[in-house]
C-alpha cells in the first residue's frame, strides 16, 4: 500500500506550480515570437550592457552571433544577466529571445509545446543573421533551452544555421523530477492536466512523446558542435547524467571535475556561475580554450 501522505505531498506541489503558472491563462497555446520592441528585450538592453543590440557585427575573433535561450519559466532577460554581459564584455554579439509564452502568463516562459518553441527559435535565428550578416549562430541555452534547440537543429533546418550547441543542465532525455514523475500514474488526470495547462512541463517528462521523437535515431546532427554543462547537485534535471548526449563531436562535462568545491544546482549553474560561463566561453571558441578550474570564477 502506498503511503499515501508522503506521495500526496510532492505531488501536489508539483499541480500547484503548473496550476500556478497558468492563472490566468486560459489557454495553452503557444504566442508569436516576441517583436523587436519587446519590453523584455529592451530592458536587456538597459541592464546586459549592450546585448540584443542588433546594430553589433560580429569581429574576425568572434565572427558568429550568439543566441541564449532560456529554460522553463525563465524569460530573455533574467535567465543571462550574469552570461549575457560574460560573453559581451569578450566580444560577442550576444542575443536572446522570449519563447514558449501561454497567453495571460506574463515573464514567466517557455511553457508552450515545445515544437512551438523551436519553431520561434527559428524565426529568431533567422533574423539574428539577417541583422548581423553571418552566416551561422552558436547557440547556448539552459535547461529547457539546452534541449529545445535539438529539435530545431533536428527538424527545421537549423543544422545549416548552427555552428555549436551549448547545454547548461539541459534536459536532453527528461527528467524525473527527483523520481516525482513516477506518481503520475498514481493519480488519474494528473498527466492529462500538465500536458493542457504546461505542455512544455510534460514534453520534458522521461519517456514523453515529443521526447522520444528528438531523441529516436541518436542524439546529435552532423556539422554541429555540441557541448553539455551538468551539475551533480541538479535537482530538477534529474538523473543528471541523463543530461548527456552521445554522438560524434560531443563534449560532456560535470562542473564538479572542473571545479570540485563547485555546489551550483541546476539554476545557479544557469544564473551566476563564472566556472560554468569559462566553461561556455572555452566552447564557443575552443581555439583559444583554457582550462576551465576554480579560479575560473574571478576571471
Amino acid at each position: 500500500m502506498l503511503p499515501w501522505k508522503r506521495v500526496l505531498r510532492p505531488l501536489a506541489a508539483l499541480l500547484l506550480t503548473a496550476a500556478a503558472v497558468t492563472v490566468p491563462a486560459t489557454t495553452a497555446q503557444a504566442s508569436g515570437a516576441p517583436s523587436w520592441g519587446s519590453p523584455l528585450l529592451e530592458r536587456s538592453r538597459e541592464l546586459g550592457g549592450g546585448w540584443n543590440d542588433y546594430s553589433c557585427k560580429p569581429s574576425a575573433a568572434h565572427p558568429r552571433p550568439v543566441v541564449l535561450v532560456h529554460g522553463t519559466l525563465g524569460n530573455s532577460v533574467d535567465n543571462w544577466l550574469g552570461l549575457a554581459p560574460y560573453l559581451k564584455v569578450r566580444g560577442y554579439c550576444v542575443f536572446s529571445l522570449d519563447y514558449g509564452q501561454l497567453e495571460g502568463v506574463p515573464f514567466f516562459h517557455g511553457l508552450g509545446p515545445v515544437e512551438k518553441s523551436a519553431g520561434q527559435l527559428k524565426d529568431f535565428v533567422d533574423r539574428v543573421l539577417a541583422a548581423t550578416g553571418a552566416t551561422e549562430t552558436d547557440v547556448v541555452g539552459h535547461s529547457q533551452g539546452g534541449m529545445m534547440p535539438r529539435y530545431y537543429v533536428r527538424f527545421l533546418g537549423g543544422a545549416a544555421k548552427v555552428n555549436a550547441l551549448v547545454g547548461i543542465a539541459p534536459s536532453n532525455h527528461g527528467t524525473t523530477l527527483s523520481g516525482l514523475t513516477h506518481l503520475l500514474p498514481y493519480f488519474p488526470g494528473a498527466a492529462d492536466l500538465l500536458t493542457k495547462n504546461t505542455p512544455a512541463l510534460a514534453d520534458q517528462v522521461t519517456g514523453s512523446a515529443f521526447l522520444t521523437k528528438l531523441n529516436t535515431g541518436g542524439d546529435t546532427v552532423p556539422g554541429v558542435r555540441y557541448t553539455v554543462i551538468a551539475t551533480r547537485y541538479d535537482e530538477v534535471v534529474t538523473p543528471w547524467r541523463s543530461q548527456y548526449l552521445n554522438g560524434p563531436d560531443v563534449r560532456n562535462v560535470l562542473l564538479q571535475d572542473l571545479c570540485p568545491v563547485d555546489l551550483s544546482e541546476h539554476v545557479a549553474v544557469g544564473l551566476l556561475d563564472r566556472v560554468a560561463f569559462h566553461e561556455v566561453a572555452n566552447a564557443l571558441d575552443p581555439g583559444r580554450a583554457r582550462p576551465t578550474t576554480c579560479a575560473s570564477a574571478f576571471e
